[in-house]
């Protein structure tokens, strides 16, 4: 098949993809309005936000993250382009990396729970879960980029 062919498979992925990235959006906007407009009917600042990376440099990353994979989404959604195009290694590299995070991600929120009980269950947990939203959307291509290729 010629690399620039359209993926019409590619095409079944993109809604799931969309809304993995529209609720990775959402997170994105809650914290701004948290944190810069003082909204009050959102969760605190600080349950958005472990600290871990200066906000700037934080809300920089995300909005990366956002015009990324927004183009995967795009791709996914014309079934062409370069996230479209199937590719095994990258597809295989993607669910090693994905199945990593997700699973750092689900240890954290174990350690979490347990050196907080008494925030169980959702105490501190909005960047853990967004961290799995964005595992998810990474898993989700690894998937297609494996069965695509054959």
């Amino acid at each position: 098949m010629r690399s620039d062919s359209v993926q019409p498979h590619a095409r079944t992925y993109a809604p799931w993809l969309w809304l993995l990235l529209f609720l990775f959006c959402l997170r994105v906007l809650g914290q701004v309005l948290v944190g810069f407009f003082g909204v009050r009917w959102l969760p605190p600042m600080q349950e958005w936000y472990s600290g871990l990376l200066a906000y700037p440099w934080l809300l920089s990353s995300q909005l990366l993250i956002v015009v990324l994979y927004g183009k995967v989404c795009v791709d996914f959604t014309r079934g062409a382009g370069f996230f479209a195009r199937p590719n095994r290694g990258l597809g295989s590299g993607l669910l090693v990396f994905g199945w990593m995070y997700l699973l750092a991600m689900v240890a954290r929120y174990v350690i979490r729970m347990a050196l907080y009980p008494d925030e169980r269950w959702l105490g501190g947990t909005i960047p853990i879960f967004f961290h799995w939203v964005l595992a998810g959307f990474i898993l989700l291509v690894g998937r297609y980029h494996r069965r695509a290729a054959g």
